[in-house]
């Protein structure tokens, strides 16, 4: 999550070097990328927004909307190994991911407190948690998805427990891509397959284990590492020249196809080998079609091919979703907790709409007031900083540091 628009890039030789650009009329940024970002942010919406009324026919399949984080993880490896330099050190990478994410979580998180925190919680608020200053504190830090207890895992705002992933991955993305410079197309696809098999093979291990056995316990940031690195194959294949000839729309209809199936499956369950598999590997299979689509959208940008994706309005939609996911959630459960929960049926689509209304608001806030404008702050002092450095001149201290 989080990760913005990047300049497309080709490497001219066998090895993934600083690269050149793409040749004359072909699509210079992955706008269809950052578009495609928004569709993910809002089935995660359709999915948390049911906890204030659902829609029995639509609950089947909305379900499975929380798969949208999975799609963020496969589309912020493929981001960062696309937008790859190495003249790029590992300190500039970490201070830009940081000022890209923190400064929204930070604000998301002072607003989170207030609606799922207090001192004397009502017990029919199930999703109001006693203070714990100890538990909270793990949230400023990004740390608290390594622990497997929901409480602890969930602490803060709920939604930033993907942020704990994503800060992992950020952490060793420089050093898995030393490596991966070495790899040719067919290598990245086959290291792609060789972790795809990894992710089977624990699933497997997890059907047949009780409970208690160690890999369940595997904590969320490891777990999720996959997606993100199979996203990371599928860029530096790109990168080598490794096109998907399969247009978007066959991605689409591949995913609601597999949600599709899902959803009947819960409703007119199937008792045969096959599907039960199916749904055993329900997370694997959503990696392989978020790969599918990013890979297909990506290719259509890359060869300069016609995509609705593109359209201002949805490339717009797409920059504000990282925080439209921070928040969306939090003004669910606080509209919630004022008003109580909403009878289920077709009436709650009123409902829908002005949690989405009042998500999208507070979206465009604090995408605009603290998202952009903090970022390009600390992007620039640490530039100007580095660029001091280089020159050999003192740097003075940041505002309200200490000299």
């Amino acid at each position: 999550m989080g990760a913005s628009n990047v300049v497309v890039t080709r490497a001219p030789s066998a090895r993934l070097i600083d690269p050149t650009p793409l040749p004359k009329g072909a699509v210079g940024r992955l706008d269809s990328l950052t578009g495609l970002r928004w569709f993910a942010a809002f089935v995660v919406f359709l999915h948390h927004v049911q906890n204030l009324g659902a829609i029995p026919a639509f609950a089947p399949f909305l379900r499975y909307g929380t798969y949208g984080v999975t799609f963020f993880f496969v589309l912020s490896g493929f981001v960062l190994a696309w937008s790859y330099r190495p003249s790029t050190g590992a300190p500039t990478f970490y201070w830009r991911r940081f000022s890209r994410i923190y400064p929204s979580h930070f604000v998301a998180l002072l607003i989170a407190i207030p609606i799922f925190y207090s001192f004397h919680p009502d017990p029919a608020q199930t999703w109001v948690k006693p203070v714990s200053f100890g538990i909270l504190i793990l949230s400023l830090p990004l740390i608290q998805a390594w622990w497997s207890n929901p409480v602890v895992e969930l602490s803060g705002n709920p939604a930033a427990w993907t942020l704990t992933c994503e800060f992992f991955f950020y952490a060793l993305h420089p050093w898995i891509m030393k490596p991966f410079r070495r790899l040719s197309a067919n290598g990245a696809i086959l290291v792609a397959a060789g972790v795809f098999v990894l992710e089977l093979v624990y699933r497997e291990a997890m059907d047949r284990t009780p409970g208690t056995a160690w890999v369940h316990h595997i904590p969320q940031p490891v777990v999720q590492l996959p997606a993100f690195v199979i996203g990371m194959c599928l860029a530096v294949a790109m990168r080598r020249g490794w096109r998907l000839s399969v247009p978007p729309i066959v991605a689409y209809a591949l995913t609601g196809a597999f949600v599709l199936f899902l959803g009947l499956m819960a409703v007119y369950p199937l008792h045969t080998w096959i599907a039960i598999h199916i749904l055993a590997f329900t997370p694997e299979g959503m990696v392989l079609v978020c790969a599918l689509m990013i890979a297909a959208v990506a290719t259509r940008d890359i060869v300069g091919a016609r995509s609705v994706l593109r359209n201002r309005f949805w490339v717009t939609l797409g920059e504000w979703s990282f925080c439209f996911y921070l928040v969306h959630a939090t003004f669910i459960y606080l509209t919630r907790s004022i008003f109580g929960p909403e009878s289920h049926g077709w009436a709650t689509l009123w409902w829908w709409a002005a949690m989405f209304v009042v998500g999208l608001a507070a979206t465009a806030a604090l995408h605009y007031f603290i998202e952009k404008p903090v970022e390009r702050q600390l992007r620039t002092w640490w530039d100007a900083r580095g660029a001091k450095a280089d020159a050999g001149v003192r740097v003075p201290a940041m505002s309200g540091e200490a000299a």
